[in-house]
């Protein structure tokens, strides 16, 4: 499934996929990856500068990552720019959610957009059934 949200002109779409239990950190855990393509389909250009996830497994307990960028990168959007990335996230559920925002930097001013990313699911294969 693809979840998309758009705000002020800039599209964010999340395509998450289970990929296998590993054990991460010596626990026991259900990895997901997720995609990610942040298109610019505003007449500014837009650098990303951080991030802010926030990570619910399926015990509803809250994690909250925060940083620079995204995967050690800040790109710049110019309009009809695109920009895709993947990452990953280990759960010790097989399901849970992620949501959070982007601050982007509006290039050659002083406005700061928060776009939001829409809240995506995560889950195995198997709890489907």
């Amino acid at each position: 499934m693809n979840y998309k949200s758009i705000t002020a002109g800039i599209k964010v779409s999340v395509k998450p996929r289970f990929e296998r239990i590993a054990f991460v950190e010596k626990a026991l855990q259900f990895v997901f990856s997720y995609q990610v393509n942040i298109e610019n389909h505003s007449d500014k250009s837009v650098q990303l500068m951080s991030r802010r996830w926030i990570i619910v497994d399926g015990f509803g307990s809250k994690r909250i990552v925060e940083g620079d960028g995204v995967i050690g990168k800040q790109p710049v959007l110019r309009p009809g720019d695109t920009h895709s990335y993947s990452s990953w996230c280990p759960l010790p559920t097989s399901v849970g959610k992620m949501l959070g925002h982007y601050n982007m930097s509006v290039v050659h001013s002083d406005d700061v957009i928060e776009v939001e990313v829409p809240e995506f699911l995560f889950h195995t294969p198997f709890k489907l059934n």
